[in-house]
């Protein structure tokens, strides 16, 4: 094969994955990892792709760049529908409880499943059950999926309605949640990172996931692998504050290591 060749199958790879490693590429086409660092400095040269630690990610992937809950509803849909279905699993049926649903387009696959459970059940059994599931959120698009179904108790936390995730935001968000203990919430997240942890752009997202992170009982991050060792502005949880994290794909091996030694679950769906 041609380095040509090779460094446009690099490019799509990059492209479809979100991000690759310079072991992965290696095993892959046969190579010498010195062969895929330059090949991949000839990538990052044309714009094809940016280079970080250990591999390379998209060229338009940076700390800041955070696309609008609309965009990323039409992204990667088979996958975040596997995630959400598997997310659904840890939430037993016909049982009071409580959760909390971060906003998010995978997250909102989530409460879609969830409310059609709910609707089925309802009609199997001809009645709404005497117990209800308590659900907590403070996006706009999770609470219109949860709106009306019986079984569902929804609660919505109030604060600055931010534009681009269309989730409540702000002081008065984060106080909202630091005064509930759910027991699990369902959190995404824009980098899961080796040792940056969970991070992402909007410093006010942040500090409202994180405190979703510290009042939950359980933790689980639902999370496509093009979020997979990428790191993005803000910290808002490290590996060891998370229960388990849901994808749609091993994990690099230095991902894995660092979230088995933090006790994180991983489940791929």
């Amino acid at each position: 094969m041609f380095a040509e060749e090779r460094q446009q199958l690099i490019s799509e790879l990059v492209a479809e994955r979100g991000r690759v490693s310079v072991t992965d590429l290696a095993d892959r086409f046969s190579i010498t990892t010195e062969t895929v660092r330059r090949d991949l400095a000839v990538l990052e040269s044309a714009g094809n792709i940016r280079r970080v630690h250990g591999g390379a990610v998209p060229s338009d992937r940076l700390s800041t760049r955070e696309e609008s809950v609309v965009e990323r509803a039409v992204q990667r849909q088979p996958e975040k529908l596997r995630i959400a279905e598997a997310a659904l699993a840890l939430i037993p049926e016909n049982r009071a409880g409580s959760i909390l649903i971060d906003a998010g387009s995978t997250t909102e696959a989530l409460a879609r499943l969830l409310g059609q459970r709910a609707q089925t059940n309802a009609s199997a059994n001809g009645k709404p059950a005497d117990e209800e599931l308590v659900v907590i959120t403070h996006a706009i698009p999770i609470a219109g999926q949860l709106t009306g179904h019986p079984h569902i108790a929804l609660h919505i936390l109030g604060g600055r309605v931010r534009g681009l995730t269309q989730a409540a935001v702000g002081q008065s968000t984060v106080d909202a949640a630091s005064r509930l203990r759910p027991d699990i919430a369902f959190v995404g997240a824009n980098g899961i990172h080796a040792t940056f942890g969970l991070s992402t752009p909007d410093p006010e997202e942040a500090a409202v996931k994180a405190a979703f992170v510290t009042s939950a009982r359980r933790v689980v991050v639902l999370a496509d692998s093009s979020k997979l060792d990428a790191e993005t502005l803000v910290q808002f949880a490290a590996l060891k504050d998370v229960d388990t994290v849901i994808t749609d794909h091993e994990p690099s091996e230095e991902l894995s290591a660092a979230l088995a030694e933090a006790g994180v679950d991983v489940v791929v769906a």
